[in-house]
């Protein structure tokens, strides 16, 4: 029975455990809905050495470097290594498309970016994310709430990819080379675009727009708005022959709507 080893079993990677376990795979994980806590060295360490495969879903820690490759990164040697990164390490493009051969580092995120960079030189398999939407976690629960904004902010664009296709993305990635994947969906579009569709689907009446001081965003979702790129997908397509599920957030907000009537 192959094993996979989770470091972060959250949202994401609680979704990849759920497909993985029913095709015959034993998963351990860390995180606060994982088997193991993180600083259990000597239960970790053990579960690591039955572990054919790695994957980490742990974001850079405050002081920038990467928790996993710090306390474990010497037991990580032969085995699969895959890691969800973020498509944050771009930058800002004005707009433009990006594939993984741009350079990274140059936004915010530049302590993903070098995480990303020390995963990719242990020769993982490095997924880079978008905008992660899915049951529970989408823009209908965002328009229910009331939390959901549409910014006047004409030309920006976003990527977004569903959870299950990130997973279809990871499982795709178990017989494929190691190097970055960009795992988005096959149409970026405005953040306005989406709550509409999901005003839609819900029948209520879209929120009004707003500058970002009307909307008095937090620190957090105004650095989003800082960045503006379209996300490549083909190299995905190409070599881990990945196939969405979802390819725009249409068929993904519709299956979250549906899969609320179960």
């Amino acid at each position: 029975m192959p094993r996979m080893f989770i470091f972060g079993l959250g949202y994401t990677a609680a979704c990849i455990a759920r497909r993985l376990e029913p095709q015959g795979w034993e998963v351990v994980s860390s995180g606060r809905d994982g088997t193991l806590r993180f600083d259990d060295r000597d239960n970790v360490l053990m579960a690591l050495a039955d572990s054919s495969h790695v994957l980490s879903s742990v974001p850079p820690s405050g002081e920038g470097f990467d928790p996993v490759l710090e306390a474990y990164g010497e037991r990580l040697s032969g085995k699969w290594l895959g890691y969800l990164s973020s498509t944050g390490v771009y930058g800002d493009t004005g707009g433009a498309w990006v594939d993984e051969s741009a350079p990274v580092g140059t936004g915010r995120r530049t302590a993903r970016a070098d995480c990303d960079r020390e995963w990719l030189a242990r020769g993982a398999r490095v997924f880079r994310l978008p905008g992660i939407y899915g049951p529970s976690r989408s823009a209908l629960d965002r328009v229910r709430e009331g939390k959901a904004h549409r910014i006047d902010l004409p030309g920006q664009v976003f990527s977004r990819v569903h959870v299950d296709d990130i997973t279809g993305g990871v499982i795709a990635g178990l017989d494929a080379p190691g190097g970055a994947y960009n795992l988005a969906d096959d149409e970026p579009c405005s953040q306005n675009t989406v709550i509409e569709h999901a005003c839609r689907l819900l029948g209520q009446p879209a929120p009004p727009l707003l500058s970002m001081d009307e909307a008095q965003l937090s620190p957090m979702a105004r650095g989003f708005y800082a960045e503006n790129r379209r996300v490549a997908n083909g190299k995905a397509k190409r070599v881990l022959g990945w196939k969405l599920r979802y390819p725009t957030y249409r068929e993904g907000l519709a299956a979250c709507l549906a899969a609320e009537a179960q």
